[in-house]
Order: C-alpha cells, then sequence, then structure tokens
C-alpha cells in the first residue's frame, strides 16, 4: 500500500475519493443487480401450467443457483489469469473496455424486457449474459484494486465501502420499481436502465480521475518509482557516510577520515576475506530485498485464507439460493416487497456495516486461536436458514415460521459475513513483510474467489435438501 507522502497535493474537493466511492460501486453493479431480480427473471422463467385444474411443472431450471455459480466462477477464472492479462493488456484498456461492455449487455438485458421469447431460449441467452458481464467485471474489480492500492490506504476503504453498498443500491432501486406501481414489464424496464446509468457514471468517474492533480501524483507510476528510488539511495547514502571511521558501511568498507574538506576513498578490507565477505554482505543484502516465494507467504497468512474462503463459501452456499425462496408468513401486499426488503436489502445494509466497524474494532486480534474458531462457528447459519419459510421444499420441516425470525437470522448471518472478510483481508498483509504485502493480497483475493466458488457450487445439494 502506498504511504502518504508530505510533498503530495490535496484531494480538492474531495473529487479523488467520489470518483473511487463511484468505482467500487460499479465493479458490484452486474452482481447486484442481476440477483436482486430474482423475482423478474423467475416471472419470465414461470414454468408451471394448469392442466385439469391441476399446476403441472414443466421445467425446473434453478435459476438461483446457476446464477449464483455462473456470476462467481468467472471471477476465480480471471484471478488465475491476472498474471497473463495484466502484463498484455495496458491499465486503460482492461477497465474502460471493461466498463463499455458491461454498459452494452446492461443495455442487451433491458431491451430483452420487452422481447418475448420463450423460456429455454430466454434461460440459455441470460446465463450467457450473466457470464460475461460478470467475466468483464472481475477484470474490472481486479484492475481498480491494483489502480486504488497506489494511492493511501484510506482510498481503498472508500472503495471497498462503496463496493458494499452497491447490493443497497440495487435492492433500494427494486423497491422503488415495486413501489411504482406499473406493471412488471414497466418496473422491470425501469430497474435495469438503473445500471446502465450507474455503469455510465462509472465510466466517466474513471476518465475523470487523470485530469485531477492528486490522482494524478500518485497514479503516475514512474513518478512513484524515481521518489520512491530516490528516498532509497539517500538512505544508504545516510548510512554509509555516518558510519564509525573504523566500522564497516554495510560490512565492506571502511571510511577515512576526511583532509580539507574532502573525504579520502573508501579502502577495502585488506584482509583475505575481504573480497568474499563483500560479495556476501552484497547476497545478504539482495536476499534482504527480495520478495518472498509465494509459498512462503502462504505459509504465513494460510490461517486468514482460510477463514476468507470458509466465510465466504458458507455465505454463498445459502445466499441468494436458498434465503431468495423463503415465503413471507403474512400475505398480501407485503408479498411484494418481503424478498427485496427481508433478504438483500437486510444482507446488504448488515454487510456493509460489518465491513466499517472494521475501522473502529479489530477482534479477535490476528493471532487469536479465537478468530478462526468463530469464522468455522458460521456454519450454523446454514440449517438455521434452510429451516425457515422456504419454499417449494421436500424433506425438511420449517422451525422459523414467522418473518421476524428469518429477518434476525439474515441480520446476524450477514454481520457476521462483512466483519469477517473485512478482517481476514485486512489481518493478511500485516503477517508478511512489506514487500510481501502485495502477494498476499493477491492470494487472499484468490482465496476470496475459491471460496465465492465453493459455496456457489454447494448451493446446488443444499437446495435440493430443504
Amino acid at each position: 500500500m502506498m504511504k502518504e507522502r508530505t510533498d503530495a497535493p490535496q484531494d480538492r474537493g474531495c473529487l479523488v475519493g467520489i470518483c473511487f466511492f463511484i468505482l467500487g460501486l460499479g465493479t458490484l453493479l452486474p452482481w447486484n443487480f442481476f440477483m436482486t431480480a430474482l423475482l423478474y427473471f423467475q416471472g419470465r422463467l414461470n414454468t408451471t401450467e394448469w392442466s385439469n385444474g391441476t399446476a403441472v411443472v414443466r421445467t425446473e431450471y434453478y435459476f438461483n443457483n446457476w446464477m449464483t455459480l455462473l456470476s462467481q466462477l468467472p471471477l476465480l477464472v480471471f484471478t488465475l489469469l491476472n498474471s497473463f492479462l495484466y502484463q498484455r493488456i495496458s491499465e486503460t484498456v482492461r477497465i474502460a473496455g471493461s466498463l463499455v461492455f458491461i454498459l452494452l449487455l446492461f443495455i442487451l438485458t433491458t431491451v430483452l424486457v420487452k422481447v418475448p421469447m420463450d423460456e429455454d431460449r430466454f434461460f440459455s441467452v441470460t446465463m450467457a449474459t450473466i457470464w460475461f458481464i460478470n467475466s468483464f467485471g472481475a477484470v474490472l474489480q481486479g484492475s481498480l484494486f491494483g489502480l486504488v492500492g497506489l494511492l493511501p490506504q484510506k482510498f481503498s476503504a472508500i472503495f471497498m465501502s462503496g463496493q458494499g453498498l452497491a447490493g443497497t443500491f440495487a435492492a433500494i432501486a427494486m423497491l422503488l420499481a415495486i413501489a411504482s406501481g406499473t406493471d412488471s414489464e414497466t418496473a422491470a424496464l425501469v430497474y435495469f436502465i438503473t445500471p446502465c446509468v450507474g455503469t455510465l457514471v462509472t465510466l466517466f468517474s474513471y476518465l475523470l480521475l487523470p485530469r485531477l492533480e492528486f490522482a494524478q501524483y500518485y497514479l503516475d507510476k514512474r513518478h512513484q518509482y524515481e521518489a520512491d528510488t530516490t528516498d532509497e539511495l539517500l538512505k544508504e547514502s545516510s548510512i554509509v557516510e555516518n558510519s564509525k571511521p573504523t566500522g564497516h558501511a554495510n560490512g565492506s568498507a571502511t571510511s577515512s577520515p576526511t583532509k580539507g574538506g574532502v573525504a579520502a576513498e573508501a579502502e577495502v578490507d585488506p584482509g583475505p576475506q575481504g573480497p568474499k565477505k563483500a560479495f556476501l554482505s552484497l547476497e545478504q543484502v539482495e536476499k534482504g530485498q527480495a520478495k518472498a516465494s509465494v509459498l512462503e507467504v502462504f505459509k504465513k497468512i494460510w490461517v486468514m485464507a482460510f477463514c476468507v474462503t470458509f466465510v465466504f463459501t458458507v455465505t454463498l452456499s445459502v445466499f441468494p439460493a436458498v434465503t431468495a425462496d423463503v415465503r413471507t408468513s403474512c400475505p398480501g401486499n407485503w408479498d411484494r416487497y418481503f424478498i427485496s426488503v427481508c433478504c438483500f436489502l437486510v444482507f446488504n445494509i448488515n454487510d456493509w456495516f460489518g465491513r466499517t466497524v472494521t475501522t473502529l474494532i479489530h477482534w479477535p486480534r490476528k493471532e487469536s486461536r479465537l478468530f478462526p474458531a468463530l469464522v468455522i462457528s458460521r456454519v450454523v447459519f446454514v440449517p438455521l436458514l434452510m429451516l425457515c419459510n422456504v419454499q417449494s421444499r421436500s424433506f425438511l420441516p420449517v422451525v422459523f415460521h414467522h418473518d421476524a425470525a428469518f429477518t434476525v437470522i439474515m441480520a446476524l448471518f450477514s454481520l457476521s459475513s462483512g466483519y469477517f472478510v473485512c478482517l481476514s483481508m485486512s489481518y493478511a498483509p500485516q503477517l508478511v513483510e512489506q514487500k510481501d504485502a502485495e502477494t498476499a493480497g493477491a492470494l487472499m483475493t484468490f482465496f476470496l474467489a475459491l471460496g465465492l466458488s465453493l459455496g456457489a457450487a454447494l448451493s446446488f445439494p443444499l437446495r435440493a435438501l430443504v
């Protein structure tokens, strides 16, 4: 993480902060807007027909499960392809190009609202759209994490706050569309126009960054490299000049007293081991400055890697595949708002709050064995949510009928998810040396994606068990 330099310009009007907040929001719009629109997609995939007065199911698409899996797999795939993509495709092309394609795919989804289509074709087109839009989203997210890493640490927090509020933004957009009182087709049209506008604003925010003085200062990699190199050289020079006259500067040379203000040349140790010691010391310095291997870094952060993987595996195994099928115990007009409020809005607000509270609270400590124990204990939410009023169901009984019970479980479930994910991601770089922090961050991003994919895969058998 880049440290804030004393000679850096000011972020006037917090414009850079606002831009990164919008960029964070934009990275998760694809996942959240498709997930929150489950009722619309399920309506288009209505597989129930009436025959002799009885309802007959033609095809079960398991839309929730496939949507979750095809949204998260691209993140895992493109995390693995990061080194290949990032070295061959420029940052501007990756970020601006991804946003343009995301915008086009949102426009396609918006147009399809008005296009009549049979269920099988609509399902295939929607799944392909979800795969590609989340693939571009994965490239966008990885690129922006690298970009925001060049700025002071507070901008990473701002960026992640934007990501945390993306789900809330989508849930509020859905509630407003439902509350508009228009027919379902018009409501869906207005709903999908919202992320089109949001993605366009995100693109403009990215294009504005190079024109802001504060962003220019930190995002100019050559300036940053030269400044850091100059500081390092000055530091090393200071160490040599301040060493004792009879001592060794870095173990290789001695300084002679000055005569007439002009320093005499440094004399190399005349002993037989002098040159050998010099080479050994240089080798030790280079070894100290060289980055550790991926395996060495993993050995230091494996607990945090396990924690972030486990948290997301538990979360995605039931959300939204199981939770979106919970039905209200109070039928009527409330039924239209129930899932949008009690499932998506409650989850996203509490997840964001859990992430935000880590700026004030860091408990348990990163060395504590209680931390992974609490992470593992979250598995209790899986049966609790499966025992809520999920419909339809084949095996398990309904234990928690009331809406309030489901809402409380969802609130604790999402609060703990956001809290432990944010702590795991922030603790990992602290467990390694500064020079290995970037490697630790890349590893944690991979395990985060792995947890999301494992959770999405587990959602199939867990939903079938209900």
